[in-house]
């Protein structure tokens, strides 16, 4: 996707090369960790904080985490699939669960 997205704007731009710097790029989770799609879910909430675009994970407006952390009430994630997937009883637990994933050797398997 990116790639085609990049010759599309470098083709109406007249230039070349690539769009974003430094170039994306993709992260390997294992499938193997029996905790692979929560570590997602909570990988996608925490790219801002490792990014330093913020200081704290609920600072982002972009992000469905201030939905499930109760500190928004948008209509964009389906929390109940959310909730139901994840076991997540309510906001609190939730904030709780996302915060022990900034342990050091979780942060470091993921990124």
């Amino acid at each position: 996707m990116l790639s085609s997205y990049a010759k599309a704007i470098n083709k109406q731009e007249n230039r070349s090369g690539s769009l974003f710097t430094p170039k994306t790029k993709a992260k390997s989770l294992s499938e193997e960790d029996r905790n692979y799609a929560e570590t997602c879910f909570h990988y996608i909430h925490q790219n801002p904080l490792k990014a330093k675009l913020v200081e704290n994970i609920e600072d982002w407006k972009f992000s469905s985490y201030r939905d499930y952390a109760g500190l928004r009430n948008g209509t964009l994630p389906k929390k109940e699939l959310g909730i139901d997937t994840f076991n997540i009883s309510n906001e609190q637990q939730f904030r709780n669960r996302s915060q022990q994933m900034l342990d050091i050797e979780k942060v470091e398997k993921i990124f």
